[in-house]
């Protein structure tokens, strides 16, 4: 029956258009559903996939007509936008934005992606060129400068003239008056362009870059889609054609976009698997996809989660969509040994070689491993293999290549391993990937997933569930009878929907209510007229209001259904507990978002009782398979022969059309009276994990992933709950894992200055409270000379105790804004003393056996001769850091309670000498060098290196380095320490852990007297920051490796008493022997993000002028050094504007014959006309009116030019 009551007159048809396969389910008039496979691309056979489906169920012939009339509606998904933007193979845009602002996309918030790697690679921009028109509007809605229509008309013509004919029109806080867009849109209509996207309609929300990026992606993808969407429906005519959206509703082909496509088919495949289990009886699920390349993972319960802004393919998408995570683990994922540690991805064998099992020479992958262990038989698997396509998986090309592989193991490690052991080694990381995947999506924001049902489709999800179940702690699974093709089946049981968002960034009160009524309303009517307009009627319609609300100066807006502001905030403080375990009574709250959803209800699941295609109920075969670490007799189903109320009990295969399910020992399978298989856990899974504690190469990368997964989910809870712009926002923190004696294990890194100093803090702990650290105590410290670095940078370390013994600390560091100093963020320019720099904490203990001591603690950020001016924001902050902190803890004893004291103990270990072997072989091909590098200010830091090629050890020696000086780049040696790790971490071309292995084989010298090794009262503010990057720079230059980056962090630091704002600012890297430096990036010790320029002038009361690169500024040669940035800031408000930095005189250096860097430059231009060159480390008083001008330095070249 349809929504009306009245029979259904003819088919509907649900597809999902994958990169590899497309599925379709026919609806058939009789209700019946069908499934059909075929390959996407296949055009030696047919033009399209999806219309090739409908003629093969239909039976019709490839040049006849599809006949209209027999078709009700096409429902579908598709990857076409999403491969686009993969392949970047869109249409050719042109971006037109704000003057000023020509670059800000590009350089977008300057971090680099990977933190390690010498050659720095970004996305590549989606527009072809860009065009900048005079306007200006602020954050207040003042329109500051005019908009000069006329002035870009010729530019867009000759961009017209040229053959773009994608426009995508972006403008600073064009989202809150769009006037200015508007126009410039019907200009570009008058022109000829035929796809315009403006941005205040694309995402009417705050951020320039996230609102660009999508905007641009938008006038990019939708072209292709067009043409996509025209070619279907010229040969359905008028049928009823759908495309599912990312937010996981369908919507109507004329009105689908490029921005909602880019979850197209994976947003079905969640649809499928949440009203396929609330059919079986679940309402709370973890969904699992799990396809050939890669594997996705959702969470449910009782309601979709989505994300407003998200990253895709490097593109910053800001529009709603589900909250899919997605990792590098699939059937093709290559299995590999790199002479120390199993390796599972990232890189797929893909379709085409394959497997090694699929008959085309191909590389081991986990597909192999399950043909290895026979829990993929060839004679029960479609033989669609070999040249002619009609031959079985090649089950000896697998056993030939995993006993090579043994060999080459027990030759590398001594371990011997029979090819079923590898196999089921390397099937444990892949299972443990995924699992980590789920955490990321469950355990890390607050749900407990044991009791949730883990709903498995996908062509190799069956193979691995019951796997990742145990090592979640999950005893339910279901696989739905279209498991195979339910991304397809999701389209047809999928409603009509229309999201509508807009920014509203005011503080929660009675007084907001009519504003949130009106426009709640405003965009209720939007929705539901779209609805409305596909043919849904008033009573299939349903219209839900949401406010997402965050804390007054936290950024984690959480969604609660609009209510009284009691009841909402009740409903938020409930979902912030519950994520983060804490809530900040007495914080305002603030309504930054609405939403509206509008739901058109269009199909109900049905469900047909099952029936087993024969009365016998008997295993086809029993073979040999290796299940639960030791060789089994499995029996054999096909599933269609199992009866309701069924029960198969594991070890046991049961096969079908599109998929395996492996019924693991342990496990018991029972077929319901609608044709679902329930798998649960029948026997009670073991408490803990007997694995040994000798290193094992499979143990050794699970470990690896398993701590590193904790200081993740460390990182996430500081950042979701801190409050200040550096930590939530700048992303200026780092968590860290060590071992009892202070040695890093593991750390989830965004600042590599921390990275290799946070141990020395760990250590200081340890030796000022030998024998009183107690359960439940925590420690606060910043004291340069005794593990800290420098004073913003506050760390917050906590004992993990097993049976009164302590087995681990977890720490992390956060740069507070401000603890006092001279100067607003505590970065003067001129400090000789530490006291003018803030407030000094040495080892002070916030918590004493779970007892808080705030009232203390704001005493002591009180206390000092220029204490902290905001105690309250480093007290949230620091709540913040303890709430992380807790996490880890939880995290380890969960980990310690699975695998066992000794275990845990013996692989924090055996993760260290990895990381050492690992950069032991890459000092094995370094040779000695010594290097001296000048500083602005005098001083010099010089390094020699010497290589000890039998020991495979290196000595990095900086005697003849200043001596320790009257100015503040005087650095700890802890940040020292952290340079040296970092630099020997980026020779590594792999990726390793980051952990004290990695400094084992080197010794530093550093002389007494020493600017490296700063000593009480010593100024250190730009140590940390300054001298940490001349330190990397001139051991590259020693080791002959790369040309010198902008090797400053241009810290600007400006505020008053209300205010306080620290920005570093990106420049050029340097460049290699075989590639270029990049522009605009954050270099070496810092990885910092900037604050979007919209929110930027929402907070402060600044306007940026400008941001763009500063072409010319890399060094010239064979590879050319990066270039640096220029800004220009302006203030509105009285404050003290301080710069610190370096390469103001001194250049960066070229290397092999390459040019050097351009230096960098700092001005003041004054409301009077008159300009006040800086020095680089300078100080100057702005007021209104005035601006303030940084133009940062380039990256040096490589080699010479002819």
């Amino acid at each position: 029956m349809d929504e009306t009551g009245v029979k259904l007159a003819g088919w509907q048809f649900w597809i999902d258009r994958g990169g590899t396969f497309t599925d379709i389910v026919g609806r058939a008039p009789d209700g019946g559903l069908h499934t059909h496979k075929l390959l996407s691309e296949n055009p030696e056979a047919y033009e399209d996939a999806a219309l090739q489906g409908i003629r093969d169920l239909l039976g019709i012939a490839g040049d006849d007509p599809i006949p209209e009339s027999d078709i009700d509606a096409v429902k579908m998904g598709t990857t076409v936008a999403t491969n686009a933007l993969l392949e970047r193979k869109g249409d050719r845009t042109l971006l037109v934005v704000t003057e000023g602002f020509r670059d800000q996309l590009r350089i977008a918030y300057q971090a680099r992606p990977r933190l390690f790697d010498r050659e720095i690679t970004l996305p590549e921009m989606l527009y072809e060129r860009v065009e900048e028109v005079v306007e200006r509007v602020d954050a207040k809605n003042q329109v500051l400068v005019p908009l000069d229509l006329e002035g870009l008309r010729p530019r867009l013509q000759a961009a017209f003239d040229d053959g773009i004919r994608s426009i995508a029109i972006v403008l600073m806080h064009g989202y809150r008056v769009p006037d200015h867009e508007l126009r410039i849109a019907t200009l570009a209509r008058e022109i000829g362009f035929t796809q315009i996207s403006t941005s205040h309609e694309t995402s009417p929300m705050i951020k320039f870059v996230g609102r660009g990026d999508t905007t641009v992606a938008d006038a990019y993808l939708s072209p292709i889609l067009r043409r996509y969407i025209d070619r279907i429906a010229a040969t359905l005519g008028g049928v009823n054609l759908q495309f599912m959206q990312s937010n996981g509703g369908l919507k109507g082909a004329s009105l689908f976009q490029g921005k909602d496509a880019i979850l197209s088919g994976p947003a079905g495949g969640i649809v499928g698997a949440v009203r396929t289990a609330e059919q079986a009886g679940f309402d709370k699920v973890i969904t699992f996809d799990m396809g050939g390349t890669s594997t996705d993972v959702a969470h449910y319960e009782n309601s979709y989660e989505r994300v407003f802004e998200t990253i895709v393919a490097g593109v910053r998408m800001q529009a709603p969509m589900l909250l899919i995570h997605t990792v590098a683990a699939g059937g093709g994922s290559l299995c590999q040994f790199d002479g120390a540690r199993f390796r599972v991805g990232p890189e797929s064998a893909g379709a085409n070689p394959g497997p090694a099992s699929y008959r085309r020479g191909g590389p081991l992958a986990v597909t192999d491993c399950n043909v290895m262990l026979g829990k993929l038989r060839p004679e029960f698997f479609p033989p669609v293999f070999g040249p002619s396509q009609d031959e079985p998986l090649d089950a000896d090309a697998v056993r030939e290549k995993f006993t090579a592989m043994s060999q080459q193991v027990e030759a590398a490690t001594g371990i011997s391993r029979s090819p079923e052991e590898l196999a089921d080694g390397f099937l444990r990381i892949a299972v443990e990937d995924m699992a980590n995947a789920i955490k990321k999506i469950s355990v890390q924001r607050g749900y407990d997933v044991t009791d949730y049902a883990l709903q498995c489709f996908g062509g190799a999800g069956g193979q691995h569930a019951c796997l990742i179940a145990d090592v979640l702690g999950m005893n339910t699974v279901l696989v739905h009878p279209f498991a195979g093709v339910l991304s397809a089946y999701g389209m047809g049981l999928a409603d009509v929907r229309a999201l509508r968002e807009r920014t509203i960034e005011a503080p929660l009160a009675d007084t907001l209510v009519p504003r949130l009524v009106s426009e709640l309303d405003e965009l209720a009517e939007i929705a539901e007229s779209e609805v409305a307009a596909q043919g849904i009627g008033e009573d299939r319609t349903e219209t839900r209001r949401y406010v997402h609300l965050r804390y007054d100066g936290s950024d984690t807006a959480l969604e609660v259904p609009y209510g009284s502001v009691g009841d909402m905030v009740e409903a938020y403080e409930h979902a912030y507990r519950s994520r983060f375990g804490f809530t900040m009574p007495g914080k305002g709250v603030i309504a930054a978002t609405i939403s509206v959803e509008a739901i058109g209800l269009t199909f109900d699941v049905e469900a047909a009782p099952h029936a087993a295609a024969s009365d016998s109920f008997a295993p086809l075969a029993t073979v040999d398979a290796y299940m639960g670490g030791a060789a089994v007799r499995a029996p054999v189903y096909r599933r269609e022969s199992i009866p309701a109320g069924g029960m198969v009990d594991g070890p046991a295969l049961i096969t079908e059309a599109t998929a395996t399910t492996i019924v693991e020992p342990g496990w018991q399978a029972e077929m319901t009276a609608i044709g679902n298989l329930v798998l649960r856990r029948v026997v009670a899974r073991a408490e803990r994990v007997a694995i040994g504690t000798s290193c094992d190469p499979v143990m050794l990368e699970v470990f690896n992933n398993l701590f590193m997964s904790i200081a993740e989910q460390m990182g996430y809870t500081l950042q979701n709950t801190a409050l200040s712009v550096n930590v939530k926002e700048r992303l200026d923190f780092s968590c860290a894992i060590f071992d009892a004696t202070g040695s890093l294990i593991a750390n989830a890194p965004h600042m590599p200055v921390h990275l290799g100093s946070m141990g020395e803090s760990v250590r200081a702990v340890l030796r000022d409270n030998a024998g009183e650290i107690k359960p439940g105590d925590a420690y606060v410290l910043n004291n340069p000379y005794n593990g800290g670095t420098h004073l913003p940078d506050i760390t917050v370390i906590t004992p993990v105790f097993d049976k009164g013994e302590i087995l681990f600390f977890v720490a992390c560091r956060g740069h507070h804004p401000d603890v006092g100093g001279k100067t607003p963020g505590s970065a003067p320019p001129d400090s000789a003393h530490i006291d003018e720099e803030g407030v000094l904490i040495d080892n002070f203990k916030l918590v004493d056996q779970g007892t808080y001591r705030e009232a203390d603690m704001i005493a002591v950020l009180r206390s000092a001769l220029h204490p902290a001016r905001n105690p309250d924001q480093n007290i949230a902050d620091l709540r913040a850091q303890l709430a992380a902190n807790e996490k880890g803890v939880q995290e380890l004893h969960k980990m310690v309670g699975q695998f066992g004291l000794e275990t845990v103990m013996a692989y924090m270990g055996h993760v260290q000498d990895n990381a050492e072997e690992s950069v032991r072989r890459v000092i094995d091909v370094l040779t000695d060098g010594s290097f001296t590098y000048p500083m602005d200010n005098g001083q010099q830091v010089s390094v020699k290196v010497s290589i000890d090629r039998e020991a495979r050890s290196a000595v990095v020696d900086f005697t003849g380095t200043s001596a320790q000086g009257p100015n503040n780049f005087n650095a700890p040696a802890a940040v020292c320490r952290a340079a040296v790790l970092y630099v020997f971490r980026t020779l590594v071309d792999d990726d390793i852990p980051m952990n004290e292995g990695c400094l084992k084989p080197v010794t530093i010298i550093l002389p007494d007297d020493c600017m490296l090794q700063a000593q009480y009262p010593a100024a250190v503010i730009a140590g940390n920051v300054e001298t940490s990057q001349i330190v990397t720079d001139t051991l590259y230059g020693a080791l002959g490796v790369m040309a010198a980056a902008q090797g400053t962090m241009n810290n600007f630091i400006y505020g008053n008493d209300t205010y306080q704002y620290y920005e570093t600012l990106c420049g050029g890297s340097g460049a290699g022997p075989d590639f270029d430096g990049c522009d605009a990036v954050h270099t070496h010790m810092t990885n910092s993000r900037l604050t979007d320029p919209e929110v930027l002038e929402w907070r402060y009361p600044v306007l940026l002028e400008s941001f763009e690169i500063r072409d010319g500024s890399g060094g010239s040669g064979r590879h050319r050094g990066g270039h640096g940035v220029r800004r220009r800031i302006r203030f509105l408000e009285s404050m003290e504007a301080v710069i610190l930095a370096n390469h103001r005189i001194v250049p960066p250096y070229g290397m092999a014959g390459g040019g050097e860097g351009a230096v960098g430059r700092n001005w003041v231009e004054r409301t009077d006309g008159s300009t006040e060159m800086l020095t680089a480390t300078d100080l100057r008083q702005m007021e209104p009116g005035d601006v303030f001008v940084i133009e940062t330095p380039g990256g040096g070249g490589f080699g010479s030019d002819d």
